[in-house]
């Protein structure tokens, strides 16, 4: 059984990769794919009557590491410059806006219409308005640099927000004025976590000489990130800000104190740390989906009885996020489409206690919004005319501001 479980993981992964190869043309996304193969491979299972161990305890496990990587992977290819500062500002508006709106309509129709409180009521419905970055990240490969940028930082900072409001939400009984000092502070300690960390994992990258450096900083990453998480703190910042600082260290070449680190040898053991990272986060993100897709019960798919409320959700997610991007003054097409939901969609609804579950925010709810939405990524991107991928220089207007793209001023 052992042989045929390697030969079955290792010919699922190799399909994998054809799918994430291919998923450029086809336009089709690999999450998709990916569910399906897995949902067909538990009904192989099932017709050989074929016994297999109990995955379920492994999802939130390989979810969380898989989070943690395809946070780590999107901020280690963003650069920060004043030229990116609209850029982000945007693109965290994107990401934290219509969360808040679309959460509190859903919260307020628990709450009003279901009689539950109002805690319970934001908790079940944030996970629906978190923009994944394990599908939406992949999905803008082949878009222009800067809408791949948006797309990067929008998903990145929708998951840590959306993280964020849901632990403030589920470790608060009642929301007042020290409940909110209290989230304050959490977000202040983790940023001085993450400045100590990030200086001491960067001192390590560049003064190791063993063969093997890189393994033990990604497992010292995933352990910072844990033990944040046992103390409720929102951990994925210092993920994000990590990426973010060793991938712009030209920016800190002005301080004499970053000679410590070696900055010219860092910088090479930072593109090969880069490269290790996009390996791992490809067979992290595909056994999360293959899992996922293995678990699924055919019933849940098409349960009639969640379906208008999954269509309902992501109707409403595109209407705001199409008004939401017009007021930014960016041309819809194609980020209209990329707001699909996903592996962090799933790991806060296995994060929801017992006692605070809601019956109709159920897997089948939460499997459909996430087919849905990934189908209208799917649909829009067929059809949207392909942007051709090149790296634009920085032009100078007389007046000295920076244009980062003339064709698309908007980023």
């Amino acid at each position: 059984m052992t042989n045929e479980i390697i030969i079955s993981l290792c010919v699922l992964l190799l399909i994998a990769y054809v799918f994430n190869v291919t998923s450029s043309k086809t336009k089709i996304p690999s999450v998709i794919l990916l569910l399906l193969l897995g949902w067909l491979v538990k009904q192989v299972t099932i017709n050989l009557n074929i016994q297999l161990p109990d995955f379920a305890p492994l999802l939130p496990i390989i979810g969380t590491i898989g989070l943690i990587l395809i946070v780590l992977e999107g901020s280690l290819e963003l650069e920060i410059n004043r030229a990116k500062v609209s850029l982000i500002k945007k693109s965290f508006i994107g990401a934290l806006a219509p969360m808040l709106l679309l959460s509190s309509l859903l919260a307020f129709v628990f709450y009003y219409y279901g009689g539950y409180n109002i805690n319970d009521s934001f908790i079940n419905a944030i996970p629906f308005f978190v923009i994944s970055s394990a599908i939406a990240i992949p999905s803008a490969e082949n878009l222009s640099s800067h809408n791949k940028e948006f797309v990067i930082y929008e998903s990145s900072l929708s998951d840590i927000i959306g993280v964020l409001l849901f632990n403030f939400f589920a470790l608060n009984e009642t929301i007042g004025f020290d409940s909110i000092i209290h989230f304050v502070l959490q977000i202040f300690i983790m940023m001085f976590i993450s400045v100590v960390a990030t200086a001491a994992l960067s001192l390590l990258l560049s003064k190791i000489d063993h063969p093997i450096k890189f393994v033990p900083i990604i497992l010292l990453i995933i352990l910072i990130y844990t033990l944040s998480k046992i103390y409720h703190l929102p951990a994925l910042i210092f993920i994000l800000l990590f990426g973010l600082s060793i991938n712009n260290l030209e920016h800190l070449r002005k301080f004499k104190w970053i000679k410590l680190f070696k900055p010219d040898v860092l910088d090479k053991e930072v593109n090969k740390f880069r490269e290790l990272t996009i390996e791992g986060t490809f067979i992290i993100r595909s056994l999360f989906f293959l899992l996922f897709g293995y678990l699924i019960d055919s019933n849940e798919i098409l349960d009639v009885t969640t379906l208008p409320w999954a269509v309902a959700i992501v109707f409403f997610t595109f209407l705001v996020r199409s008004i939401q991007l017009k007021a930014s003054k960016i041309t819809l097409k194609p980020l209209l489409y990329i707001a699909p939901k996903g592996l962090i969609t799933v790991l806060l609804f296995l994060s929801i206690e017992p006692s605070q579950t809601i019956p109709i925010v159920n897997k089948s709810l939460i499997l459909q919004v996430i087919i849905l939405s990934a189908l209208v990524m799917m649909f829009g991107l067929m059809t949207h005319k392909s942007e051709k991928k090149q790296v634009i220089e920085p032009h100078m207007k007389q007046d000295g501001e920076i244009i980062t793209d003339p064709n698309n001023p908007s980023l």
